[in-house]
């Protein structure tokens, strides 16, 4: 396949669909992480389950939805519980290690830390986000964190304008001198590359770039200096994933968008 087979989403799809595992309990939100957990599910990780934080519990997911409070989260569920069944499952000692997040942010720094709140000062923003609904607390307590983003320098900093939810913090065991359980965002998806948290500086380091993207237009369009030295190609999609993806998971391509040209 050619880079002119796929969009950057569907490839941001199924990469993402790539880090879940069979087994995995999969909390995610609307757009392109139901998305992904729907795809791996129908995939490579069939008896994976994804739940919602309004407490819909291994929905069937007919149709995708278009919210968290959307009824189609709650079609066929095996359970259907609340935000606070939810979030105490997240965190539960039991199913939490087994429990792997996918999240959205403004900004994400070298450590994997994620802003979700605002851009510029906190009290005069030059643009307010929504905040952290719970992302703080899926930071905090989820061992697996997968964190999409549009790869520009803007959001790939240095420093965040704001801390909205925790990674690595400063590096190191800064983490759990803090007191958070291990984890928080290990791998992020962007247009053009797969980033991964290096296991002992926590640190991100370049894994992957996308077919047609080069290392250096992935350098450039990041603010901090990023470690190049263990990159590869990542995979294209195969027909097999593009046609699952397409016809069973979006076939009115709510989500993807319009398709491929040329």
């Amino acid at each position: 396949m050619t880079a002119q087979d796929y969009t950057p989403r569907e490839m941001m799809t199924l990469m993402a669909a790539r880090e879940i595992r069979n087994g995995d309990i999969v909390f995610c939100g609307t757009g392109i992480s139901v998305l992904a957990a729907a795809a791996a599910k129908k995939i490579n990780a069939p008896e994976s389950v994804i739940f919602f934080e309004t407490g819909a519990v291994d929905s069937r997911l007919a149709e995708l939805p278009i919210a968290v409070a959307d009824p189609r989260v709650m079609h066929g569920a095996a359970a259907h519980g609340s935000l606070l069944d939810a979030f105490a499952f997240m965190q539960n000692r039991i199913t939490g290690d087994r429990v792997i997040a996918i999240l959205g942010a403004a900004q994400v720094d070298p450590f994997g830390n994620l802003n979700t709140t605002c851009i510029g000062d906190f009290e005069r923003p030059a643009v307010r986000f929504p905040g952290s609904g719970g992302g703080c607390d899926v930071a905090s307590f989820v061992p697996r964190c997968i964190a999409f983003m549009q790869h520009e320098k803007r959001k790939f900093v240095e420093r965040l304008d704001y801390l909205t939810s925790p990674g690595g913090l400063c590096g190191g065991d800064a983490r759990e001198a803090a007191g958070l359980r291990p984890g928080g965002v290990g791998v992020v998806i962007t247009n053009k590359a797969v980033l991964r948290i290096d296991s002992g500086s926590r640190r991100l380091f370049l894994e992957q770039h996308y077919p047609g993207v080069t290392v250096r237009e992935i350098v450039e369009n990041t603010g901090f200096v990023l470690d190049v030295s263990r990159v590869r190609e990542a995979l294209p999609p195969t027909a097999d994933e593009l046609r699952i993806l397409r016809q069973k998971c979006d076939p009115q391509r709510l989500i993807l968008g319009p398709p491929a040209s040329g």
